[in-house]
């Protein structure tokens, strides 16, 4: 899942994306409203966190001009400020779900994955491969009815492979889809993530799942 970010204090900017990045979203995060504007209306978002009191255009405007622009994209509101009034202003203007500041981090996360989830009715919630079961909302992973435990970045590798199963992906798509980096030929973080997953979801078990495709990538399917 890709998260833009739309908060001008530097330390909340980084406190959350740094907890949103090891919860295993991909994270953009802009400084001020007309920035956070520019990169709504051109990337490709799943959930936007914007926050109502920023320079140069306020979270009101942000939204306004997102809705204008038939921009559907989730947001939720994080502020301040909390009166009634206000609330009913960001939820009437086209928010889906507003937060006062200050917040737990383990609040927000939940009203995130809620929102997502009620924007994504048709998503399929459990993913299967042969007898390889992920369950995206628990965020649990079972084979042959034994669970096996996963970080936040194996559940996004694991995930990503099981969505385009029997589709070999190159490094470079899965170092931008699960780490939102560019990928360095020099670096074997893949190959590293690979292998430690391979030993949770493949070894225990009698047929691997997990396959290197040399000089292409790598592939999820039953053989």
């Amino acid at each position: 899942m890709h998260l833009l970010i739309v908060e001008d204090e530097t330390k909340t900017a980084a406190y959350l994306r740094r907890g949103l990045q090891e919860n295993g979203f991909r994270v953009d995060v802009a400084a001020n409203g007309i920035d956070g504007l520019h990169r709504a209306l051109e990337g490709a978002h799943d959930l936007i966190v914007l926050d109502v009191m920023l320079p140069h255009l306020d979270g009101w405007h942000v939204l306004q001009e997102l809705r204008a622009a038939e921009r559907t994209t989730p947001v939720l509101l994080l502020t301040a400020r909390d009166g009634v009034d206000d609330r009913v202003k960001g939820l009437e203007g086209g928010a889906d779900d507003y937060l006062v500041k200050p917040f737990a981090f383990s609040e927000l996360l939940a009203r995130i994955r809620v929102v997502l989830r009620r924007a994504q009715p048709q998503s399929e919630p459990v993913v299967t491969v042969a007898d390889l079961v992920l369950d995206v909302l628990t965020r649990r992973a079972m084979r042959q009815e034994a669970r096996i435990d996963l970080t936040a970045r194996e559940f996004a590798l694991l995930w990503l492979l099981m969505r385009h199963a029997g589709e070999v992906l190159s490094r470079t798509l899965i170092s931008e889809k699960v780490w939102d980096m560019n990928f360095d030929g020099d670096s074997n973080v893949v190959e590293v993530a690979i292998r430690r997953l391979r030993r949770k979801v493949d070894a225990p078990f009698d047929a691997p799942l997990i396959h290197t495709v040399r000089g292409m990538g790598y592939v999820l399917e039953a053989r």
